[in-house]
């Protein structure tokens, strides 16, 4: 199975190691052309609004819309989260996602980088003990449709309750950091998941 990351910007390297030391094939992705090799993708942490400009400059956004609609699986850490949402909080007026999951994802919630944090985040469906989470100018989730299912909270700390782990369908998205946790749990979960759609589809 080949994975893309996409590396506009952010951690893209961080997310490729990850994802090679669940057996798949992992490459950057940053033409359209690249794009058509990939049979999921990870859009990773960074900054949100350069990942959306930047999208748009490289004639990326359209296409990878259509594969995310077409039922593409795609996972998103922090600002990919934010990419994958359906409406943004406190987003420039210009931003643009790449949509997908029926949620609302607010900014930076969780503060600016001087309030970045860890805290173990029980996580449904990866068994084992709680995630240990890293968090840096983190989103979080302030409404989910009624095909969304919440995966994670925040259950410590002013922010307990705020909803940091959400999955729809073949999409999953996350509010912390996992290719830094150095546990691989999150990402052999996505990468189960790209392989079971990859089973229907050829059923």
């Amino acid at each position: 199975m080949i994975i893309g990351v996409l590396a506009l910007q952010g951690d893209v390297r961080e997310h490729l190691h990850a994802l090679a030391e669940c057996d798949v094939v992992a490459r950057p992705i940053r033409r359209t052309s690249e794009l058509d090799d990939v049979e999921a993708l990870v859009v990773p942490g960074g900054e949100s609004t350069t990942m959306s400009k930047l999208a748009v400059e490289f004639e990326v956004l359209e296409p990878i819309r259509k594969r995310i609609a077409g039922g593409m699986p795609t996972y998103g850490s922090c600002a990919g989260m934010i990419m994958l949402a359906s409406e943004i909080l406190d987003g420039r007026p210009d931003q643009q996602s790449f949509g997908g999951i029926d949620m609302s994802v607010r900014r930076n919630a969780f503060g600016r980088q001087i309030d970045s944090f860890e805290v173990d985040v029980p996580i449904e469906d990866i068994g084992g003990d709680p995630f240990h989470a890293v968090f840096i100018r983190a989103p979080w989730v302030e409404r989910v449709g009624a095909d969304v299912r919440v995966l994670g909270r925040v259950n410590e700390g002013p922010a307990a309750g705020r909803i940091v782990a959400v999955r729809q369908q073949h999409l999953l998205a996350t509010a912390f950091h996992p290719e830094l946790a150095g546990d691989l749990r999150v990402h052999r979960y996505f990468v189960e998941m790209a392989r079971a759609a990859g089973q229907t589809t050829e059923g």
